[in-house]
């Protein structure tokens, strides 16, 4: 059973983004402050978590969390920033919107930028090891791909219901069919290089 935290009983937030990958849409983060009695078998990183039970983590975490709050970078922020600055942005706003304010921060992976004057260290494949991280990968996931099936419906050329906006097949042949539009980062590479001369 992986602990809830670093440093127990401290108000220590977990933050993790969902979509660096993607040539659509968001990246997403989220930031979430745990009792430090709280569990749950299903709770891991979102990437091993089936989506169903994701979704049904969703309500449970944001219920049970101390404080919790999601920030959002869009694809046009990501193009000016990159996508790693991008990400820390998304994870700043995050804690920004938390409710209670955190006395400390852990984040998945191996880059950050100080928040304010909080201490905090990354911690690689945090997700799996501490459950604020695995449970700020739940919401990012969540509430990405609920970002996604709604622009879905306004763009449903690029089937973005079912890829969420990744480098998919499906998703690259609809890019050669139509091209971009507003919702994808310009700055990643769309289409394959012998694709490329489509645009």
């Amino acid at each position: 059973m992986m602990e809830n935290c670093f440093e127990k009983g401290g108000f220590e937030a977990g933050c993790d983004e969902a979509g660096r990958g993607c040539l659509a849409g968001p990246v997403v983060a989220a930031a979430v402050i745990l009792p430090d009695d709280f569990h749950h078998p299903w709770l891991n990183d979102s990437k091993q978590v089936t989506e169903a039970r994701r979704e049904a983590l969703r309500p449970i975490i944001e219920k049970e969390a101390i404080a919790w709050a999601v920030g959002i970078c869009s694809p046009q922020e990501i193009d000016k920033l990159n996508i790693l600055r991008a990400s820390i942005t998304a994870m700043h706003r995050a804690l920004d919107g938390l409710k209670v304010r955190p006395r400390s921060v852990i984040v998945d992976g191996n880059k950050f930028i100080p928040y304010r004057d909080l201490p905090w260290q990354t911690f690689v494949k945090g997700d799996g090891r501490f459950g604020n991280i695995a449970a700020a990968s739940i919401l990012a996931k969540t509430h990405r791909d609920e970002i996604m099936r709604r622009l879905a419906e306004q763009y449903p050329v690029y089937n973005w219901a079912v890829n969420k906006g990744y480098p998919t097949r499906d998703h690259r042949a609809a890019i050669a069919a139509a091209g971009p539009c507003e919702h994808h980062r310009l700055t990643f590479r769309l289409l394959p290089p012998e694709q490329l001369t489509l645009f």
